[in-house]
């Protein structure tokens, strides 16, 4: 997907914008391996360059969210007492929403676009992984080295920044590569209803809009492939986020 993304110039066929009203809703041919939609555009081409979307917004929103949560989430653990109630409460505020719920009213205050896509779909993943990485702090916070950087005086952004962010890598990459996967599905839902990115950019959200809805018996291709490349994509994701924390976690990684 990765190398599809970076190359789409060289791998797609078509121009993602080149409409072609003559072939209109052809179904997958020679021509046009997956079809054509409503206005005669190349499926396979709109997938390829689609991906880019996908991609864009899944990794920076992941890469974004999950620093900043990890950072709230040392953060709380560290300091503990009222600032980690306070800082707790306001987590488990923004946990008791869905992130879609989120993320569509994040959207509806600042509107559509791919730049506030993406932080709409930031802001509900930096309490989750401030949840997680918390967790994995609080044991960090007890270790006998934290106690010396503090005996010699060390501040506490040196502390946090150099001593206890380094010992919570391993659950931030898990929830990074996790939240990929979401925040592509969160960009597709948020396109499909039209609070996404919007026309006349490719994103498989879209595609899935409007006229694959209306044509689902005439022309089911519209759907499908856009629809098997979100569920794939998501699907390889998690994999990929389990088989890293398989290979992080030593008591799992002899099984």
């Amino acid at each position: 997907m990765i190398l599809g993304a970076i190359a789409a110039p060289l791998v797609a066929p078509y121009h993602p914008l080149e409409t072609d009203f003559a072939a209109q809703f052809s179904p997958p041919t020679l021509a046009h391996w997956l079809g054509t939609d409503a206005f005669g555009r190349d499926l396979l081409s709109r997938l390829i360059y689609g991906s880019r979307t996908a991609l864009l917004v899944g990794f920076v929103s992941a890469f974004v969210g999950a620093t900043l949560g990890a950072l709230i989430g040392v953060a709380s653990a560290y300091f503990g007492g009222r600032i980690d109630l306070l800082m707790q409460r306001v987590v488990d505020l923004f946990l008791a929403f869905p992130i879609i719920i989120l993320a569509l009213a994040v959207v509806s205050v600042f509107g559509t676009g791919v730049f506030n896509v993406i932080v709409a779909i930031t802001i509900p993943l930096i309490p989750r992984c401030g949840r997680v990485v918390r967790a994995s702090a609080l044991a960090v916070r007890e270790v006998p080295y934290v106690d010396a950087a503090r005996a010699l005086g060390f501040g506490h952004a040196r502390i946090i920044l150099r001593h206890m962010v380094p010992n919570v890598v391993a659950p931030f990459l898990i929830l990074l590569s996790a939240f990929v996967g979401q925040a592509i599905l969160s960009e597709a839902a948020l396109s499909y209803l039209g609070l996404g990115v919007q026309e006349p950019v490719a994103a498989w959200g879209l595609m899935l809009q409007g006229s694959a809805e209306d044509y689902a018996t005439t022309a089911p291709w519209i759907a499908i492939f856009p629809g098997l490349a979100i569920a794939l994509t998501v699907f390889g994701f998690s994999l990929f986020g389990d088989a890293l924390r398989d290979a992080i976690d030593p008591k799992l990684r002899d099984r």
